[in-house]
């Protein structure tokens, strides 16, 4: 039933078969002795697609049931004899993960010795089902209604330039002065879509599309070339704090500062019983509740120090002194 499952899922004996750490031909087996057994056909093969037929429809939905009862069953039962254990593949974004969770990883191992886990970095969305991870961390809306969402943080922008930047090109006082500068953008590497800045006015968002000679799919890259001087950008919060205490960045435009985003864990409805899959989201929501960077409380800066540290820049004259205050900043990836 696993295996039948997982190769519905991921539409594919190969694609199954990487997920189960399985050779193909064993899951090929498997599943021709499987309809043999039901003697019934499950699955319409040809060389370009697999569909289900209606016998296979209806197994599949039992089995899903089926199979999470009997996780639940034998959860229930040894959880109390011992901790989760077994293989656990998450992803999440690049900056979150490098700067916020894994420099706390070792905690995780301690507390579940047991868990096997496989973190994959990126921006690009993934297909849980398909791609056979069991929990991602994603920043914005969930749209997926098949899925199941846990809010751990929230996610703030703050819109800032160099000192070296508003030197050059002045410091906007309106979002209307932004038609006289460039922006370091940032775009979408699964779409190549552009980024606009955003800014909370009344109540609403309001968009801006930036002129800018470069533009990039990677939060840290951005804020590294923000450092340089090479335009605006509207960076994650957590990020630009170390740069704004620093001097080497500047808040502009605080009166309008985007809107923030939760930042959700997700994973399908089939895996809301898994222990490994519980105690991970657990656990990485105590993480982000320890920061108020990412719960919005305006003591941040004074209780909750990001894991960043400071890129190497080249030393740059200081601007006459800009009316900003870094505990207002809010920021974005």
């Amino acid at each position: 039933m696993k295996v039948f499952t997982r190769v519905v899922e991921t539409n594919g004996f190969s694609r199954a078969a990487d997920t189960l750490d399985l050779p193909r031909a064993s899951v090929t087996t498997i599943i021709q002795n499987l309809e043999a057994h039901l003697k019934v056909r499950l699955l319409q093969r040809t060389t370009r697609r697999l569909s289900l037929t209606p016998d296979g429809a209806a197994y599949y939905e039992r089995c899903v049931r089926i199979l999470a009862d009997i996780e639940e069953t034998e959860s229930s039962l040894s959880h109390a004899q011992r901790a989760p254990r077994g293989r656990l593949r998450v992803d999440m974004p690049s900056a979150l993960g490098k700067l916020v969770v894994m420099p706390k990883i070792d905690e995780f191992h301690e507390r579940y010795p047991d868990i096997e886990l496989m973190v994959g970095f990126g921006d690009k969305p993934v297909d849980l089902i398909q791609d056979g991870v069991d929990c991602v961390i994603r920043i914005g809306t969930l749209q997926d209604s098949s899925l199941v969402a846990r809010r751990i943080g929230v996610f703030q922008r703050v819109t800032v330039a160099s000192p070296l930047y508003l030197e050059q090109h002045g410091t906007p006082q309106t979002i209307e002065d932004l038609q006289d500068h460039v922006a370091v953008n940032y775009f979408l590497g699964h779409t190549g879509r552009m980024v606009d800045l955003a800014f909370g006015v009344d109540d609403r968002t309001v968009e801006v599309k930036m002129r800018g000679n470069i533009a990039v799919n990677d939060a840290e890259a951005y804020v590294a070339s923000g450092l340089k001087g090479v335009g605006l950008l509207q960076a994650p919060r957590f990020m630009a704090l170390p740069h704004l205490r620093s001097g080497e960045l500047v808040e502009v435009l605080s009166q309008w500062k985007p809107s923030p985003m939760p930042i959700s864990a997700v994973y399908p409805h089939n895996r809301h019983l898994s222990p490994t899959v519980r105690v991970f989201v657990d656990w990485v929501a105590e993480l982000f509740g320890r920061c108020p960077l990412f719960s919005g409380q305006e003591d941040a800066e004074q209780r909750c120090l990001p894991t960043t540290a400071p890129a190497q820049v080249p030393a740059i004259r200081r601007s006459a002194p800009v009316s900003v205050s870094a505990d207002s900043v809010e920021l974005a990836v």
